[in-house]
């Protein structure tokens, strides 16, 4: 199914040449329509497909549909960076002209290439009949802050006036992922929660007989202040060292483009706290929450620095908000150091989850306090 997937969703580049080519299929409520009926085609063509054998996932047609989209965003990327070119012409003058901008054309390689592997991956399993808990809540947290800095940021930034028809298509992009992450949070732990011996004997040791996640404590603080000071920059904090931080570092924060201070704000009012719980997950024993919430925050946090990386070195953005030459690797290195903190936090707990079990208790053990135990016994009596 993964392979069928993959093959039509390169339907989307004819019909994606004809509306170039057609002069009357580019007006901007007509965009919004044909885009309303590709989107209700391709469902419609899944449905039926799968009705002798029904995907048992619901979230299986999410994932082909979405599939399709990615062919066209990753068209969009590489016509605006002179790779290719007669298919997206007129989209970017009558439909999301904003697509244009450096930020969004590698949000738009992200999604194009990055969602697309997941998308299929997925599906294989799903058709399999196996699980994709873990790459989809990554996946989940990766379009989550995807679509919101994208929305948020169109309407923020300079491009707020110049809002088409098409632009109501990307709620449905967002509601999607949200919708997603939710089914996925409630559905069963691909392991179990609940930890014997060896959980015990993992979760009795302190901090700093555990080197790895001491190291990893100390990633989260520094990921924490980094943020801080990019909150602070991007809420025009009058402090001299958001003042320094911006002129000498990073001036793209404040690319009026918008996403970079709206992906910062997102940071600084979502990001930070969960930062601030996962030191506290890997302080405290028995945090079971941290195997779902470090995938879905790392998975959110590659997709904006990927963006934010790309954006602040990519030729569309105007030389006065790039990198200054003298602070180049030291930003780069810092950025990607805060993209792979949240990861290597997940990895860590998906790879050795004992610390972050319940104890199961033991024979004779019921882990009830000494008098709540005595009244146990005795109505057991």
């Amino acid at each position: 199914m993964e392979t069928l997937v993959f093959l039509f969703s390169f339907s989307a580049l004819g019909i994606l040449y004809a509306m170039n080519t057609i002069p009357e299929l580019q007006e901007p409520y007509v965009i919004l329509e044909i885009g309303v009926a590709v989107l209700v085609l391709v469902f419609l063509f899944y449905f039926l497909i799968t009705r002798g054998n029904p995907p048992k996932d619901v979230l299986f047609f999410v994932f082909a549909e979405f599939s399709f989209t990615c062919v066209i965003d990753l068209t969009s990327a590489l016509e605006y960076d002179g790779i290719i070119s007669g298919f997206m012409e007129f989209y970017q003058k009558t439909g999301e002209p904003y697509l244009g901008t450096a930020y969004a054309i590698m949000m738009c390689y992200w999604d194009g290439i990055a969602h697309f592997i997941m998308y299929l991956v997925m599906i294989s399993r799903i058709t399999d009949r196996k699980a994709y808990r873990t790459l989809g809540l990554f996946w989940a947290g990766s379009l989550c802050a995807n679509m919101s800095v994208f929305i948020a940021g169109i309407v923020a930034g300079k491009y707020g006036s110049e809002i088409r028809p098409a632009f109501w298509l990307n709620f449905l992009f967002l509601l999607m992922p949200v919708w997603g992450a939710v089914t996925l949070f409630t559905k069963p732990k691909d392991r179990p929660l609940i930890g014997g011996y060896n959980a015990q004997h993992a979760q009795s040791m302190k901090l700093i007989w555990r080197p790895l996640d001491l190291i990893l404590v100390l990633l989260l603080l520094a990921a924490m202040a980094f943020t801080i000071l990019r909150g602070l920059v991007a809420l025009d904090s009058p402090l001299e060292a958001c003042s320094f931080y911006l002129k000498h570092y990073e001036p793209y924060l404040k690319d009026p483009v918008g996403y970079p201070r709206v992906m910062m704000l997102h940071l600084f009012f979502y990001g930070l706290p969960l930062l601030g719980a996962f030191v506290y997950g890997l302080l405290k024993p028995g945090c079971t929450w941290m195997s779902d919430w470090t995938l879905f925050f790392a998975g959110a946090v590659i997709q904006c620095q990927w963006a934010h990386i790309g954006g602040s070195l990519h030729s569309r953005t105007t030389a006065p908000f790039r990198i200054p030459n003298e602070a180049f690797w030291c930003v780069l290195t810092a950025n990607l150091l805060y993209a792979a903190t949240p990861v290597l936090v997940a990895m860590r707990v998906q790879s050795n989850p004992l610390f972050f079990l319940q104890i199961h208790p033991f024979p004779g053990q019921t882990g009830l306090p000494n008098s709540e135990e005595k009244d146990t016994k005795y109505k057991d009596k």
